[in-house]
């Protein structure tokens, strides 16, 4: 390349860029005076206040708990125990020469995924079987009444006592990479004899999940797992599952062979957890901050001040940041913190919200995670939650709880995209004390455009 080209390519390139940056102010400097773009900042005062769940929330999941523990922050406590069903796969079958066609050994194991609490805190569970069939297709909220499903006089098929850090097996066996943590709880081999025999009889009985449930044989309307004694921890279960033990003799390798047959509970059968707080009452009573708790206690309901905003500015950016005040008990059972958190319109969740499947749509619901570094959760530009609020208003056509939006702790299932498909509550526990309610201060910043 000649010098005297590169020099004439540098001085087009400059006159570009200077025409550039002339051009960009060209519209506005073509507009009258009076329709000139003013951006404002403004802050305006957000109420909070702790809302009540009820002990009801919808419990779709997949996982189910048990237990009892008392929060060391709050004084709060929650009991815990489930209803559960098992599924019947379609590829079900028994050798063909079980020993007397009798089950040798019958066991539950409900393995333990995680725990909150003391991991040596002694519990006591009785197991009995429903005597009223659980609709898969229904959908269950957390206060269940397992009254409803069970015979009260009837006695447990089973009882256990259990420590979530099973204290029967060797320090080796259970640190190993074979052990997964579950508790045992042995059934009558008399339960298991029935199905075998019924399989003989009745194999239409095991062709599926639906048939199954619908057969008559001991368990299969399912099982309520109760708490009857116990304090300080919480496991989260997520199998469940009833193993059927037998001799028979395997025709292929010609030899007495010891068998097992599972039965599981999958998310085509039916699994309710019942939970039941306690002690709430002085923590909605507080006024110097809101809660969030869970599973199935206390959101927090905000007031977005959408009404102060001229109808005639266009929002630009809408901000709230939600700051957590530190927990300073000194217990080693502390709450873990809620990591996700929705907003979403008090209307939109009483008019079935999570019963319908929606997500998050950056419109009129919104998802913060929490971030440590500023003990905090920030919603960072809810503009378009806002100016429908401001519409609404003007319109006509806002509605009693038009402001009014919720901040409830979720848990998100992603694709193989990274896209959010599917929105729960988080039953998890956990706790925060946020800044707000009459004695604190939430704040919403707005950046707005106005013509003048």
């Amino acid at each position: 390349m000649s010098i005297k080209y590169f020099l004439a390519s540098a001085a087009a390139l400059l006159m570009f860029a200077s025409c550039d940056e002339d051009s960009a102010t060209l519209g506005i400097d073509m507009m009258p005076t009076t329709d000139l773009v003013t951006k404002n900042y403004q802050t305006y005062d957000v109420s909070t206040e702790s809302y009540a769940v009820g002990d009801s929330v919808l419990a779709r999941t997949s996982k189910s708990f048990f237990g009892r523990f008392t929060d060391p922050e709050t004084g709060t406590t929650i009991k815990s125990d489930f209803l559960v069903q098992f599924n019947c796969d379609e590829s079900f079958a028994l050798p063909q020469h079980i020993e007397n066609d009798s089950c040798i050994q019958l066991d539950l194991r409900l393995f333990i995924e995680d725990f909150a609490g003391d991991s040596l805190a002694s519990f006591k569970l009785s197991v009995y079987e429903l005597n009223q069939q659980l609709d898969p297709n229904a959908d269950y909220y957390t206060n269940i009444n397992p009254e409803n499903y069970y015979d009260t006089s009837a006695k447990p098929i089973a009882t256990k006592w259990f420590t979530i850090n099973d204290r029967t097996i060797t320090d080796s066996a259970r640190w190993s990479k074979e052990y997964n943590n579950n508790i045992r709880v042995s059934l009558p081999n008399s339960i298991g004899t029935k199905i075998i025999r019924d399989y003989r009889k009745n194999p239409e009985h095991f062709a599926n999940t639906a048939s199954w449930l619908k057969s008559g044989n001991p368990c299969s309307k399912g099982l309520y797992f109760k708490l009857e004694y116990g304090d300080g921890a919480m496991a989260y279960i997520d199998i469940v599952q009833m193993n059927m033990y037998f001799n028979y003799y395997d025709e292929e390798y010609k030899k007495d062979t010891l068998g097992v047959s599972s039965f599981a509970a999958t998310d085509a059968v039916v699994e309710a957890t019942r939970f039941e707080n306690s002690n709430l009452e002085e923590l909605l009573d507080d006024k110097s901050a809101t809660y969030l708790k869970t599973p199935a206690g206390i959101f927090t309901l905000a007031n977005i001040p959408a009404d102060m905003i001229n109808v005639q500015d266009t929002i630009n950016s809408a901000k709230i940041t939600f700051i957590r005040y530190n927990d300073l008990t000194q217990s080693s059972f502390k709450l873990d913190i809620p990591q996700t958190i929705l907003m979403v319109r008090l209307d939109d969740y009483l008019n079935g919200f999570f019963e319908n499947y929606h997500v998050n749509d950056s419109q009129e619901s919104y998802l913060a995670t929490f971030n440590s570094s500023t003990n905090s959760y920030v919603f960072s530009n809810i503009a378009r939650l806002v100016t429908r609020m401001v519409n609404e208003k003007r319109d006509g056509k806002a509605t009693e709880n038009w402001n009014k939006v919720l901040l409830i702790p979720v848990e998100s299932t992603e694709d193989s995209s990274g896209n959010i498909v599917k929105l729960n509550h988080d039953f998890s526990m956990s706790s925060a004390r946020l800044v707000g309610g009459e004695e604190g201060s939430v704040k919403m910043e707005v950046i707005y455009s106005s013509f003048r």
